[in-house]
């Protein structure tokens, strides 16, 4: 194995979860870790400072504006969401049982408590969303209402590509939220962010939003985000962003500083917009989980050298399609290879990681227009996406990879990388190929068949049996090779 080039550190630090630690991955993610929801210290809050005078009520007969009558509404939907997690603590003297014997007090295994914010969005139901980072790995979730009521929650299904969880409270009485249409929002338009910042519950902030559809930040799964300057702190992750007329128009889950989390809030915040929010929720209710479609294409980046081999300017931008595989939406709809996809939805497409974000956010079925550059000129195409695999057998698609369960790469791993691959979710005791040394955690990026950017190439490359299978796998830091026999 040789080393592999180290990924440089994401300074986007993440308000992720309650009292999250801000901790980049070298490698993948760089998801937060909980820290401790008990025993923060919170600082005192200081006496009221003397004021010579109140602000008027009115003003050339004009009452002065406030926030107060919407946020009435908006607040007693907004709750504090719990966590708890069993984590087993690692001891090799627990190995011995004598050592157990004589020191039976001794704690195997501690309590990770976190917290962070919800939004009640059915009342009637008590469905309840959040951010999956949230209840990610959570072995109890609790819920505390704004009027002081705790109750249990139960989990309903997460997406972890979107961070979106929903979760459901049984209780009465209930606030919800309508939810607005987030593709409405326009740079400079007034947002208002609810939820529990540091374990302070009810906390109001503001701001407007700073821009839309806010994409190419590594490490944070399929992004179309909402920017605000309003105040995102860790505990704000899955509360409501609202519009002046109370609608929730996104779900806050990250906060940018390159000085980490707990350095304090430099008003770059992120939001997951609304209207993915519902599509999210609506296939976690109706199914469970979350499908996606794909345009069944590989693709490559376009540099100077690809475009003008094209007949292309050096600074045009784009993703080349450099496979493009039978039976799929974008075979259907006229895509070549050699084609550059430069817009698709009315989304300019600057690089392949650009058209995989998008492909990634759109449902099972759903019809796209395509703008393509071929030899020199623009066409327009339109695709039908057909359904992602989430996970194939690896057996079913070389017998030497039979005991390996392989699935796509979770998108904030995938940004974090840089670049795709698939991921060997799990690997069974004494299988062909845990005895070729593949193991739960790899990540193949090519095989003797080609390079591999997702579940599909892999199957499509492994289509037709290689006489001699060889896997380049990166694990941890370290990229080498596998040779299955």
């Amino acid at each position: 194995m040789r080393p592999a080039k180290t990924l440089l550190a994401l300074t986007a630090a993440a308000a992720f979860g309650g009292f999250a630690a801000t901790a980049v991955s070298e490698l993948l993610e760089n998801r937060a870790e909980a820290a401790p929801a008990t025993g923060v210290p919170v600082p005192a809050a200081p006496p009221p400072a003397a004021t010579a005078a109140s602000l008027p009520s009115a003003v050339d007969g004009q009452a002065m504006p406030s926030l107060a009558p919407m946020l009435k509404r908006v607040m007693p939907a907004v709750v504090s969401v719990h966590t708890k997690q069993r984590v087993a603590v690692r001891n090799p003297f627990f190995d011995d049982p004598v050592f157990r014997r004589m020191f039976p007090q001794v704690p195997q295994e501690r309590i990770n408590e976190s917290l962070g914010s919800g939004v009640i969005i059915d009342a009637a139901r008590g469905y309840v969303l959040t951010n999956h980072h949230v209840i990610e790995g959570a072995d109890d979730v609790s819920v505390t209402l704004a009027d002081g009521r705790t109750l249990t929650a139960e989990f309903l299904g997460s997406d972890r590509d979107t961070d979106v969880a929903l979760i459901r409270i049984p209780a009465e009485n209930l606030t919800g939220l309508p939810l607005g249409d987030s593709s409405r929002l326009e740079v400079g338009d007034y947002v208002v962010a609810v939820g529990n910042p540091f374990g302070l519950n009810q906390t109001v902030t503001s701001g407007i939003v700073s821009a839309v559809g806010r994409s190419g930040i590594r490490g944070l799964g399929y992004q179309n985000f909402i920017q605000t300057d309003a105040s995102i702190n860790p505990g704000n992750s899955g509360g409501a962003l609202v519009n002046l007329r109370g609608e929730l128009v996104g779900i806050n889950t990250a906060s940018l500083n390159p000085r980490g989390s707990m350095a304090g809030n430099i008003g770059l915040g992120l939001a997951i917009p609304s209207n993915l929010a519902r599509d999210v929720v609506q296939q976690l209710v109706t199914t469970g989980e979350v499908r996606r479609g794909t345009l069944g294409i590989d693709t490559q980046r376009l540099d100077a050298r690809l475009a003008r081999s094209l007949g292309l300017d050096e600074g045009q931008q784009g993703a080349l399609v450099t496979q493009v595989y039978p039976g799929s939406g974008a075979a259907a709809a006229g895509v070549r290879p050699g084609d550059v996809i430069v817009g698709a939805g009315g989304q300019r497409i600057a690089d392949p990681l650009a058209l995989h974000n998008f492909e990634g956010l759109q449902p099972v079925g759903a019809s796209v227009p395509l703008q393509v550059l071929r030899d020199g000129r623009t066409q327009s195409l339109t695709a039908t996406l057909l359904e992602q695999p989430r996970s194939l057998d690896g057996g079913a698609m070389d017998p030497r990879l039979a005991g390996a369960r392989l699935a796509e790469l979770p998108e904030a791993q995938r940004q974090a990388r840089g670049r795709g691959g698939v991921l060997v979710e799990d690997v069974a005791a004494g299988s062909r190929a845990a005895q070729n040394q593949l193991r739960p955690g790899d990540v193949i990026t090519a095989t003797s068949a080609g390079p591999v950017d997702d579940l599909t190439a892999l199957r499509s490359g492994l289509a037709r049996r290689p006489q001699q299978l060889v896997l380049q796998v990166d694990r941890g830091n370290v990229r080498g090779r596998l040779l299955m026999q």
